[in-house]
């Protein structure tokens, strides 16, 4: 192992791991209410509270709209919001620029990005999946050519640099990939799976070497989130989610949520994520259900089914009160997770594709985020000022 590896895994191996009943009891009152917790836009909830549909409600309109000759599978915000990079089916790698926001109005006419930076046949097949890391100086792509391909990015610039690596231990399409970062020695790792073996891959980005192999699920990776810390979950065809600690070096929680009534019936797991306290787990579904999932008291809140088909991207806003999912059925829709949980759920539809949406993504800090569709396109959505 290099020293980047033996560096970060010491400083895993430092902190103490919690074993589950600490993880499970560590808070008993599982999100009391989530405006405890976190803070909230004012703007934006006086936009949205009480979310319903309502024809005066300022609606999201599509600011921007790249497109591309075949399906686009993925975008992604950098961390500092300024620009995001989208992948494609046709082989494309593009890092736009976001645009100023604040002259938007519902009358807006949608217009192309600007393209930054292009790379056409950046992989051998499809790019399926991308990350960021948190510092924002590494980007990751990963493709049905069952690599990965880690890249540095100049900020100043806004350009990608240097040398590529390509990294080449996957054995099949490679579904998804998230960074977790050591702030200490700032070293950063990237997480990646999907097909083939079913195995997640743990790389040291300082010297590129793919170090751990994780073993578990009997069925393709499809989703992977970190929430910050050496904890991140993984959902996979098998119907399971499983939760990883690097301190431990393996799984230390698997969940197979439920989404028929009255019977622990699963469906494969297309989408995870955690909101950013570590309480709250969020599954979507190829039955179109979605599953909350109380961390902590590790027991499942409620189903519900804000869409009519497979559900495939699921992310929280900026400040976890808003749930947006992204489905088969065309659609983008925000779930407001303001009340009480095992309540039904208000949520609307905020914007739509032609063809099935693959993903949808947040803004860092603005109330804005993207979407990619298998109508080819990769569209900017915002709210108008009032």
């Amino acid at each position: 192992m290099g020293k980047g590896i033996n560096g970060l895994q010491d400083k895993l191996n430092g902190i103490r791991p919690l074993s589950m009943a600490e993880q499970l009891n560590n808070c008993k009152n599982t999100r009391r209410s989530m405006d405890n917790l976190l803070q909230v836009d004012t703007n934006f909830t006086r936009k949205f509270q009480p979310l319903q549909v309502n024809e005066a409600r300022p609606k999201f309109v599509a600011v921007t709209s790249l497109e591309d000759v075949q399906a686009v599978r993925c975008a992604e915000f950098h961390p500092n919001g300024k620009v995001y990079a989208v992948g494609s089916n046709s082989k494309t790698f593009r890092i736009c620029e976001y645009p100023v926001l604040g002259e938007i109005r519902e009358e807006h006419t949608t217009y192309q990005p600007t393209v930054l930076f292009k790379r056409t046949k950046h992989h051998k097949g499809s790019i399926y999946c991308m990350a960021w890391s948190p510092q924002g100086d590494l980007v990751a792509t990963g493709s049905n050519d069952k690599t990965v391909k880690l890249m540095r990015y100049n900020e100043v610039q806004q350009q990608l640099e240097g040398r590529e690596v390509e990294l080449t231990m996957h054995d099949g399409t490679v579904r998804d990939l998230c960074f977790i970062e050591d702030s200490t020695n700032k070293a950063s790792l990237l997480i990646s799976a999907g097909a083939g073996d079913c195995k997640i891959y743990v790389t040291d980005c300082v010297t590129s070497t793919p170090f751990q192999a994780l073993s578990g699920h009997g069925g393709h990776v499809l989703s992977l989130f970190n929430w910050g810390g050496a904890m991140f979950v993984s959902g996979s065809q098998d119907k399971t989610v499983r939760f990883w600690d690097l301190r431990t070096r393996g799984c230390v929680n698997m969940v197979t949520p439920a989404t028929a009534p009255g019977s622990r019936q699963g469906s494969p797991v297309a989408a995870v994520c955690v909101d950013p306290s570590g309480r709250l787990l969020v599954s979507g579904h190829e039955d179109s259900s979605c599953v909350l999932y109380d961390i902590r008291g590790n027991r499942p809140i409620q189903c519900f089914k804000p869409h009519a088909a497979d559900i495939r991207s699921i992310r929280f806003s900026p400040s976890a009160y808003y749930l947006l999912t992204g489905g088969y059925d065309n659609k983008l829709v925000l779930t407001d997770l303001q009340g009480d949980l095992t309540m039904p759920l208000p949520s609307v539809v905020v914007a739509q594709h032609t063809d099935k949406v693959i993903s949808g993504r947040w803004h860092p800090t603005d109330f804005s985020f993207l979407s990619t569709s298998a109508d080819k396109t990769a569209t900017l959505w915002a709210l108008p000022p009032i």
